[in-house]
């Protein structure tokens, strides 16, 4: 089984200046992780040109630390879908997974908005509920959290798409215990 870790960063506000149904991805960040780990298969990073609300709010700015410039030079959504399709045909026997149900719904809104094909099945495991469960927790937490709860730090950038996959894979051994 190997186990697509996704996160998506979107264009967002504070202040309602982007409507929810009017989010946009503009990063794609996965792992594949093979079983519960630590064996990673490959991973899959993009930035991706917004087309409804093209320049970030500062929210935007100082939530996901990624620069205007990424995105202006970056491809559509389309074409960004298309390659990210292609990685995740490349694994066999693979499911979907993400910390919530949030990225789900974010990918399913931008394939719509596109009249592009979902590149999932319809199966998807919320890792963030997953590792509640699996620790005894009577409430989910974030991210940083449950690094900090399993003795890890968190790597990287906090919410930039490739980091957050990366942080959740390193939790595959109290997510996806066999």
């Amino acid at each position: 089984m190997t186990y697509l870790i996704v996160d998506f960063e979107a264009t967002c506000s504070d202040t309602g200046q982007v409507a929810r149904e009017e989010m946009e991805i503009i990063e794609i960040g996965a792992v594949a992780l093979w079983g519960n780990g630590p064996d990673i298969r490959g991973e899959f990073q993009s930035f991706v040109r917004p087309v409804r609300n093209p320049m970030f709010t500062d929210f935007c700015k100082r939530l996901t630390k990624i620069p205007q410039r990424k995105v202006d030079s970056a491809e559509p959504f389309p074409i960004v879908l298309e390659k990210f399709s292609a990685w995740i045909e490349s694994f066999d026997d693979s499911t979907f997974c993400s910390w919530g149900d949030y990225d789900k719904y974010q990918l399913q809104q931008d394939c719509l908005f596109h009249d592009a094909a979902y590149p999932f099945g319809p199966n998807h495991i919320n890792i963030k509920m997953r590792f509640a469960d699996n620790v005894g927790l009577k409430k989910a937490c974030g991210l940083e959290q449950a690094l900090r709860r399993v003795g890890l730090s968190f790597q990287g950038t906090p919410h930039r798409g490739i980091d957050d996959a990366r942080n959740m894979a390193s939790l595959a051994p109290y997510v996806f215990v066999q």
